[in-house]
């Protein structure tokens, strides 16, 4: 591992208030070093919200273990404590907590039934960087969190990740690990991702977003870019590579990118407000969270309307920066559902949000002439609750 790595697991962990911290090529990545240094095998059962990426399953999947899916809280997205015990076995293991897009999940309500039932907790914070709950970051309240990179996180090294843990046994697995059986990357593909990092920081804004991620794709079909998922991480069958760490060029902008990151959080923090102005002025109501017990950092803001599909192919043509995840309880769109363990109806919370949430967009590239531009856009449709 070369320096550069070690010095930005260092600034992340001290940022985060861990102890440990793991790089690692993708967020996913992280999530299955952390299940497999916990020992989870087959017969295992892990929980998690039915409202997330498959990503998320195919971790769990690759191990042998089995993705239990529990229906989410309305307002804020995250896993419905009230659901929580239904779902719970003698086979059950971990607990997976998301704090989905920013919203930090009732981490009080599910430590205590996890405690009780000698459960590990782990918090998924690829949304979330930042966000507190009673002044405590994300992260720290289970035994183990990961965070996310990819390009639409609140800071980016093009893809990327992060698994942290206070636990020092946990942290001497997870290292173990790593020395055996990590593989690193190559050349080729981490010219590309410094390529890709360059061009994105010159040429995406929020009026050429649309034509950009066209563009992208269609040359992540072709191979000359990296996306952040390959149509291999969306099957059952774990590819050779997947377990892969961290390049050097991903750690040297992680380490700008921590240098910023209070500005970037502040931005997406007034952003958030200035939404829920705009919105409020159209009769619309905005976020839906307890302000006294929780300060997200939301990573886009998701808006409840009915027209989704519509509004969406509109966005295209209008060049409106709309974004369209989750898609479905495990997203994207066309996961088949049944390979994954998961029935229709068995989140019903989940499969309403996915009929209806789109969001808009937080990062520092957006602005009130942006933000007013959107919610005239968005407005014209109708709002649900």
């Amino acid at each position: 591992m070369s320096e550069v790595i070690r010095q930005y697991e260092r600034c992340f962990s001290n940022l985060v208030g861990a102890k440990n911290a793991f790089a690692f090529w993708k967020g996913r990545v992280a999530l299955y070093a952390i299940l497999k240094a916990m020992g989870i095998s087959p017969g295992d059962e892990v929980i998690l919200p039915g409202y997330t990426c498959v990503v998320n399953a195919n971790a769990i999947k690759y191990l042998g273990a089995k993705p239990i899916y529990v229906d989410i809280e309305p307002n804020t997205f995250g896993i419905d404590p009230t659901c929580l015990e239904a779902k719970i076995t003698p086979k059950t293991k971990v607990i997976i907590a998301q704090h989905t897009y920013g919203y930090p999940c009732d981490m009080d309500a599910v430590m205590d039934i996890a405690s009780k039932r000698n459960i590990t907790v782990i918090e998924d914070c690829c949304l979330a960087f930042g966000s507190t709950l009673k002044g405590k970051i994300v992260g720290t309240f289970g035994k183990a969190a990961y965070f996310s990179f990819q390009w639409n996180k609140p800071f980016t090294t093009g893809i990327g990740g992060m698994a942290i843990t206070n636990d020092s046994s946990l942290a001497e697995r997870i290292n173990e690990i790593c020395q055996t059986e990590i593989v690193q990357p190559g050349f080729r593909e981490t010219m590309m991702l410094g390529a890709q990092l360059a061009t994105y920081r010159l040429f995406v804004y929020p009026r050429t977003t649309v034509w950009a991620h066209a563009v992208f794709n269609y040359f992540v079909a072709k191979g000359i870019m990296i996306g952040s998922s390959t149509s291999c991480e969306f099957g059952l069958k774990k590819a050779d590579d997947f377990f892969k760490a961290m390049s050097s060029v991903q750690a040297s902008s992680g380490i700008r990118q921590l240098k910023k990151i209070a500005a970037n959080i502040e931005h997406h923090r007034k952003m958030a407000q200035l939404y829920d102005e705009l919105l409020a002025q159209k009769g619309w109501y905005g976020q839906r969270y307890d302000n006294k017990l929780m300060n997200p950092v939301l990573v886009r803001y998701p808006v409840r309307i009915k027209e989704k599909n519509k509004a969406l192919a509109e966005a295209v043509r209008c060049g409106i920066e709309l974004g369209s995840w989750f898609e479905g309880p495990l997203h994207p769109i066309g996961t088949p559902l049944a390979a994954y363990d998961y029935e229709v109806g068995m989140c019903p919370e989940a499969e309403k949000a996915s009929r209806e949430v789109v969001n808009l967009a937080l990062h520092p590239r957006t602005n009130r002439k942006t933000a007013k531009k959107a919610v005239k856009f968005l407005t014209v449709f109708t709002q649900t609750r």
